[in-house]
């Protein structure tokens, strides 16, 4: 199937007399015939159903769909993209190990790798996306378990180069991780280009309507985890019954992991009703990601002519120092656009308040046009040389276009530009 078919009809396909829609099963608990039947269950929970904070029917079904849209082989959805971006380091590293990011990430990300994980023991090894080989070899340590990036960049709008980084982690024997937010599956997979596990925050375009927050992780099956470098996922688990992942679960193994080792401890699930939502979102993700492109690139060509504008950032812009990647690994650059306003922080803040269809929100990728000032917002917490390593300039603004008519889109932004 296509997209636009597995948008509507991958996960879920009721049977006779059965739900056309995807039933929310609103319960925690599933019921045995017997102790034995529950215990087998224990030992290997892809049998059946234990409780619904490892898997849910409404939310597997959502699962499913959007490993198929990844071209993926299992997927575990989560509380919020934060979790799932978590335990897809976690999942791979403990104590005493590192990993590599990108500098170009969303502040947040950012937050949790650089202060809470090391808290935990874990580095992150931060490298710019143009980094030369010379500086990616240096950036590797024995301990290093894994690369993370993001597919476009949030705010800082920059397309990874996927499959240079995954060659460069497979080299080393270690995973390609990317974060496919901005991009969803319609207009990158990442999986075809190399990446071994995919991320996602549905809270946005997954989801679209600003009515979830969720996350979720892809697991590719293709990676090779019994290079040596991985024993957790090769050896016997104590803590669920001496199960080897590999040697159980095959191709399944990380995404399994994940699921009965740290969704067990961690209980990051999201409820059945919120995957009812995102899936209401998924049916037409298809559809709205070619309207956001549109609406989006004609912002950024009138956005780029203007006299108070210092940089358009769009990677669907030939100017754009992205737009070759974008050709190469984007079938659109999405609707998230980047812009400096000339005069810095105190303009921007003046131009954004002059809006009145543009919502001033902390979101972003939702049917409805919003804006958001990150140096003052989701990336408050960096310092000055944080925020230029990240992309980030203090008159920059996050201008996430809609689905509005793209003329009234324009017209507010004359609003905002005529308070300058």
């Amino acid at each position: 199937m296509k997209d636009e078919t597995k948008c509507l009809h991958a996960g879920y396909h009721p049977k006779n007399a059965e739900p056309r829609v995807v039933p929310i099963v609103q319960s925690t608990t599933y019921v045995y015939d017997s102790t034995d039947d529950v215990a087998a269950v224990f030992d290997d929970p892809t049998k059946s159903l234990i409780y619904s904070r490892f898997a849910n029917p409404t939310v597997m079904a959502v699962e499913e769909k959007i490993a198929e849209l990844e071209g993926g082989v299992g997927a575990m959805c989560t509380s919020s993209g934060q979790a799932a971006s978590l335990l897809s380091i976690l999942n791979l590293c403990k104590a005493g190990d590192s990993f590599i990011s990108s500098h170009h990430i969303y502040g947040g990300t950012y937050n949790l790798f650089a202060f809470t994980l090391k808290k935990l023991g874990i580095e992150c090894i931060f490298v710019n996306d143009d980094a030369t080989d010379e500086e990616l070899e240096a950036a590797i340590k024995p301990n290093t378990k894994c690369v993370f990036g993001e597919t476009i960049a949030n705010p800082a709008l920059t397309v990874y180069d996927i499959e240079r980084f995954a060659n460069f982690a497979h080299k080393h024997g270690i995973p390609l991780i990317i974060d496919n937010t901005f991009a969803t599956p319609v207009l990158c997979k990442p999986i075809e280009f190399g990446a071994d596990i995919v991320v996602h925050s549905t809270t946005k375009y997954m989801d679209g309507h600003a009515v979830q927050g969720g996350g979720v992780i892809v697991d590719s099956g293709k990676f090779d985890w019994t290079n040596g470098n991985f024993p957790e996922l090769t050896e016997p688990d104590e803590s669920y019954h001496g199960i080897s992942y590999t040697g159980t679960y095959g191709k399944l193994a990380y995404i399994l992991k994940a699921r009965m080792q740290l969704m067990r401890d961690f209980g990051m699930y999201p409820a059945a009703h919120s995957a009812f939502l995102l899936n209401l979102g998924l049916e037409t993700l298809s559809v709205r990601m070619k309207q956001y492109c549109e609406n989006a690139l004609k912002v950024a060509k009138f956005l780029k002519d203007n006299e108070n504008i210092e940089e358009v950032i769009y990677p669907g812009l030939e100017t754009d120092k992205s737009y070759k990647l974008a050709q190469k690994y984007l079938k659109g650059a999405s609707g998230v656009i980047s812009f400096v306003i000339k005069g810095g922080r105190s303009q921007a803040v003046k131009f954004m308040d002059a809006l009145e269809l543009a919502s001033n929100e902390v979101h972003v990728a939702d049917i409805r046009t919003c804006v958001l000032h990150p140096a003052s917002a989701t990336h408050r917490q960096l310092t000055d040389e944080q925020l230029v390593a990240a992309g980030i300039n203090g008159g920059m603004v996050r201008f996430s276009v809609g689905l509005e008519n793209v003329d009234d889109i324009i017209e507010d932004i004359k609003k905002g530009l005529a308070a300058l």
